[in-house]
């Protein structure tokens, strides 16, 4: 049965009659950018600027265009919008990547300026997801439902995304510039390999405050975000993001792309000297022009709305009944489901990783399915993770059964969240022109060989990540087990490394041992788990017994027929 009316969103900020004509604007500026290109009034170096600022890339194939989805927030509409969009202008399906937001990869030029005009129609747009600029803000994908969430990240994300979005100090940066938010102690962001991390929490007195954290990030050099200042006030939360970013923008390499990065400046500044910097331009914004007052947040707080949850109770007799009964479903519920801060509520996450599939694939008629469950189970409102899945963030319990049917029925209810099966890719060769390497067909064949669902649960929590190139969009540095594509006199091989940890105790996986061939990569990931579970304690993660038993065994198993 369904308790939510179709087209009833909470949980979404909603745009005002500014929002819609700024981005209107935009899109008819870039309109007349396309048409100058195609008559060849403009070359394409003065207009790829241009394109990348709204978030048009040149392939190898095609064009992509990058969709921002701001904090991985969507509405039903908006998906169905999104679908639309891959029916009708590239090959019926989309794919959403690690920034929470979603690329086409089959888009012709000429088609981009309907696209925008129509993405903005639902409140999108592709404004900042590409360029020297502030980029998508991403955060937890069960931000605003998690049991264990102390802030609420969607309305610091929304802050920093109207505030960044044009910055004219922050839109032509030394490279671009990545910040993640999280209000839990549960870090599902990953912000310590970010440009900037912010860890939203509370004091004793019940305040908003934020922990800093900057210079994370991963690609060419993978560096950890430094801690810079452990208690920033609310008012205080632009302020002190500024002075980050004008010590960034006055200091930042420009002479050379590979040191470009905030990571580079806090790692050749140092920890203290960078700090100091930060602290000393703070103290000159600190004040009236830049306070974050509360009446803002609480206006933005406002606009996001709130689901009007109905007053149940945890564990209901006919959920209970509906595991009892199904093993299948009982099963997806252990891995899937995550307790809600509402009784008789859960937040569900919609694996778009089926065995041998391709991760963060999605097809438009999969959206538009995707799209109905949300209307009709959460409040029209769904989430898009960092791990490439999709999230009904407000499920009552008692209509979980009814969710996973629909799910399954349509290869949208693999029971394997946070599991081997779980992988991270980027595109790789098959779309991308810096890619040494194919990430798809590899974590097909992973995917595949560790198909059976049992068996994914006995192995438990390891995450898998790969990407075709040392810029690592797969996030493959902070893999418990990482698989990073390299190129050998034009031949694809992978390089394996373990005891990643993309989480508060953050850490980046050390390399296994030389590189190998796709297939023995998949033998050697098999290979790793045999180890891990021949010599795991109970209820022993796989990181933790690498760090008991050391790198050894599994090198020595992984290469003993080499």
């Amino acid at each position: 049965m369904n308790h939510i009316a179709p087209g009833r969103n909470a949980g979404v900020y909603s745009y005002d009659d500014i929002d819609r004509r700024f981005v209107a604007e935009r899109v008819e500026q870039f309109r007349a950018q396309v048409e100058r290109r195609l008559s060849g009034e403009l070359t394409e170096d003065e207009f790829k600027p241009l394109r990348l600022m709204n978030g048009l890339y040149l392939q190898l194939h095609a064009y992509m265009l990058r969709i921002a989805v701001p904090y991985g927030v969507l509405t039903a509409r908006q998906l169905r919008k999104l679908a639309e969009i891959g029916r009708k202008y590239d090959k019926g399906y989309g794919h959403f990547t690690t920034r929470q937001n979603l690329q086409f990869n089959w888009i012709k030029l000429e088609d981009t300026p309907a696209i925008l005009h129509e993405l903005a129609e639902v409140d999108m747009h592709a404004l900042q997801t590409s360029g020297n600029c502030v980029r998508n803000v991403t955060t937890d994908q069960f931000v605003g439902a998690a049991r264990d969430e102390v802030v609420d990240g969607r309305v610091y994300a929304e802050i920093l995304r109207q505030w960044t979005t044009l910055h004219p100090e922050f839109t032509f940066l030394p490279r671009k510039f990545k910040i993640a938010i999280m209000g839990s102690d549960a870090d599902r962001a990953a912000i310590r390999v970010h440009d900037v991390g912010v860890f939203a929490k509370r004091n004793e007195r019940g305040e908003v405050g934020f922990t800093f954290y900057v210079g994370g990030g991963l690609g060419r050099s993978p560096f950890i975000g430094k801690l810079i200042r452990d208690w920033v006030p609310e008012e205080d939360f632009v302020a002190y993001l500024e002075a980050i970013l004008r010590v960034y923008n006055q200091y930042g390499r420009r002479d050379n792309i590979y040191k470009a990065r905030i990571k580079i400046l806090v790692h050749e500044l140092g920890q203290e000297k960078f700090t100091q910097e930060v602290e000393e331009e703070f103290a000159r914004l600190r004040g009236p022009k830049y306070r974050l007052a509360p009446e803002v947040v609480d206006e933005i707080r406002r606009r996001f709305g709130g689901p009007a949850y109905e007053t149940l109770t945890d564990e209901p007799e006919s959920f209970q009944a509906a595991k009892s009964a199904n093993p299948d479903f009982a099963r997806w519920v252990a891995v899937n489901v995550l307790a809600h801060k509402v009784p008789g509520y859960a937040a569900a996450t919609i694996s778009l990783k089926p065995a041998g599939g391709i991760p963060g694939d999605a097809t438009s008629e999969q959206m538009e399915l995707i799209a109905d469950l949300a209307d009709a189970h959460s409040f029209g409102e769904l989430r898009v993770s960092h791990a490439q899945n999709l999230v009904l963030a407000h499920v009552r319990q008692d209509e979980l059964f009814t969710l996973w049917t629909a799910l399954e029925a349509n290869g949208l209810g693999t029971p394997n969240a946070g599991l081997i099966g779980d992988i991270i890719a980027c595109p790789g060769l098959d779309y991308c022109a810096l890619a040494n390497a194919r990430s798809i067909p590899l974590a097909q064949a992973i995917s595949a060989r560790f198909a059976d669902p049992a068996r994914q649960q006995l192995i438990g929590e390891l995450g898998i990540k790969i990407s075709g190139c040392i810029n690592a969009c797969g996030h493959h540095h902070v893999g418990a087990i990482g698989i990073l594509g390299v190129d050998k006199k034009g031949e694809e091989f992978y390089q394996i490394t373990v005891g990643g940890d993309p989480t508060l105790t953050t850490a980046i996986g050390d390399i296994l041992g030389p590189a190998v061939t796709a297939d023995e990569t998949v033998d050697a990931i098999e290979a790793i788990v045999e180890v891990y579970l021949s010599n795991r304690h109970d209820g022993e993660r796989f990181i933790d017994t690498l760090k008991r038993v050391g790198h050894g065994p599994f090198k020595e198993r992984v290469y003993a027929a080499h």
